[in-house]
């Protein structure tokens, strides 16, 4: 439920949840101000600040979208789905299974062999590209690896992206994962944010963050943005596909024979779409927050040590038909380094297969906040379908 109004933009923010830390507190503050916002900001319990724009924030412009808001990872969101093999069908130790998971799927800065290219994927997203790139060059023209967007698709990344399996409330297997449009959608993402800085720069407009510059609808620019931006969309729900498809593979050479229950979810939590809202056609960012129309299904996931969620959508209008996207950060990546050890990794993952060196001690779940008040905070935006457990964990 929406604990907080703050009226210090020009626009009311409205929050669910009654922690906000000041730094985020204050990013908030300044996009209220834009005149291109529509109507009010919605901010979801897992916020904490953000570069280009607060993580958790649900921006609705009028004719306009803040590249920055969207981000560099473009598309980056979830996908789950639900097998038929049961808690009591896998093995002991997890060990190889996770061996196998981190053999076939590259992770970190890593990508696929051209001989083990996903040929068919990268076909079918090449064309579009091209005409991207044949417009704006620009993007890729310091980039030594001309051919790393094809490599990429079915690779996971790095940061909090992550492979899972998980056991749900009837000790089901689920397996989940986090990733994004990679190389590409970054490099596409900090092209058009400095192509909308130049823009305001050569306007009467004065930002109070140059993060906060936007692209107007009906300038080439806007249309070359919204189409580059529509495909790293595309390209991150397929990289998510493909990664998917090779988890399963790897999970065959390993555990019992097993079908797919449910088609898979597949959802954005990084992204910027246009929808009609109070009988008005808008542009929608979401910047940690995923769509919750009403009865459409989502992936909210905990850190590595806690649970997750399949969540079904209210379609709540007061937040523009979103919820949260995880657990949302407590802690920086450099405080949690700081603060935690190799043994608190070791305590807080206990009964999880995963990494637990100190390479990954930024990505313990101290460092996150708790994933069951941030569902409480937004029940009336989500109802949950299941609850998951993790018991694998590949980071990136």
């Amino acid at each position: 439920m929406i604990k907080m109004k703050l009226t210090k933009g020009k626009s009311p923010v409205l929050v669910w949840t009654d922690e906000v830390e000041s730094s985020a507190h204050d990013q908030l503050a300044r996009m209220a101000n834009l005149p291109i916002v529509h109507s009010h900001i919605a901010v979801m319990p897992d916020v904490h600040m953000g570069k280009g724009a607060t993580v958790g924030s649900v921006i609705p412009t009028r004719a306009a979208i803040i590249p920055a808001a969207v981000g560099v990872d473009i598309g980056c969101g979830m996908c789950a789905v639900r097998t038929s093999l049961t808690a009591i069908q896998l093995p002991e130790s997890l060990r190889e299974v996770r061996n196998q998971i981190e053999r076939d799927v590259p992770v970190g800065f890593d990508m696929h062999s051209n001989r083990r290219l996903r040929f068919k994927a990268a076909a079918e997203v090449e064309p579009g590209l091209r005409q991207i790139l044949d417009r704006h060059p620009g993007i890729t023209s310091k980039s030594p690896n001309k051919d790393s967007w094809a490599r990429q698709i079915g690779t996971l990344g790095g940061g909090n992206h992550f492979i899972e399996l998980c056991l749900d409330e009837e000790d089901r297997v689920w397996v989940m994962l986090h990733s994004g449009s990679r190389g590409i959608g970054n490099k596409i993402g900090q092209y058009f944010i400095e192509k909308a800085k130049e823009v305001i720069a050569r306007s009467d407009i004065r930002l109070p963050d140059r993060d906060l510059a936007w692209l107007t609808e009906g300038t080439g620019l806007f249309g070359d943005y919204w189409h580059a931006l529509t495909w790293a969309q595309e390209y991150a729900a397929r990289n998510r596909q493909e990664m998917l498809d090779i988890v399963l593979e790897a999970l065959a050479r390993k555990l019992p024979p097993f079908e797919l229950e449910e088609a898979a979810i597949n959802c954005h939590h990084n992204y910027a779409s246009r929808e009609v809202h109070d009988g008005s056609e808008i542009y929608v960012t979401r910047k940690g927050a995923i769509r919750a129309g009403a009865g459409e299904l989502g992936i909210i996931p905990g850190s590595m040590g806690a649970r997750s969620y399949i969540v079904r959508g209210k379609g709540n209008e007061k937040s523009f038909c979103s919820c949260a996207h995880g657990a949302g950060r407590r802690m920086s990546r450099s405080a949690a380094r700081k603060h935690f050890t190799r043994e608190d990794l070791v305590s807080q993952t206990e009964g999880v297969e995963c990494r637990k060196d100190k390479g990954v001690i930024d990505e313990i779940p101290g460092a996150y906040k708790d994933i069951d008040q941030v569902m409480e905070n937004q029940a009336d935006l989500v109802d949950v379908v299941h609850t998951l457990k993790q018991v694998l964990c590949v980071k990136g």
